[in-house]
């Protein structure tokens, strides 16, 4: 009998600065307050570029249009088991693209468990790396200042992912 297919958990950041300064979340963690990019999981039946868009919005209450990846990373996080949880060891794989947001959509709440948003300038961001949910945050940002870009289309979707699923 074979083990289970091991598989990274696929997530999403937007990388977005405006007028020298990065926008961050601030977010309540089982490690308590944290700081990280607009973030999240991949769903099903979704490219990376509408997740991400998807995330910043529940994330930030502003709609994110990517402009181009900054990059792909692996990480690792591994959280002790607590008495109301068990150990996690998971493995990330991270793209981040970087593009624009406009203003908050009036009236929406941001998803749970962020608090706030707020406008960060690199050093600020270097500054309080003790607080940051992953080391991701600063290297994406680092990559940003860096000049990486790369096409959006570098990543693609085959049509195959928005087709019915049938199982029979």
């Amino acid at each position: 009998m074979s083990s289970p297919r091991w598989s990274p958990s696929v997530t999403v950041a937007a990388v977005v600065e405006r007028a020298g300064r990065y926008l961050v979340v601030e977010e309540m963690t089982p490690e308590g307050l944290r700081l990280n990019n607009p973030a999240g999981h991949l769903d099903p039946g979704e490219t990376l570029q509408q997740a991400v868009a998807r995330e910043c919005l529940e994330e930030t209450a502003c709609s994110f249009v990517p402009q181009a990846l900054v990059g792909v990373y692996l990480s690792r996080f591994v959280r002790p088991a607590a008495a109301d949880r068990p150990a996690q060891d998971v493995t990330y794989l991270r793209f981040a693209y970087c593009g624009s947001v406009g203003e908050p959509e009036p009236g929406r709440a941001l998803d749970t468990p962020v608090l706030r948003t707020l406008w960060l300038t690199p050093d600020e961001l270097r500054a309080s790396a003790d607080r940051h949910r992953s080391p991701l945050l600063l290297r994406c940002m680092e990559d940003h200042l860096a000049g990486r870009r790369y096409p959006l289309d570098a990543v693609g979707a085959d049509a195959s992912l928005f087709a019915p699923i049938r199982l029979a």
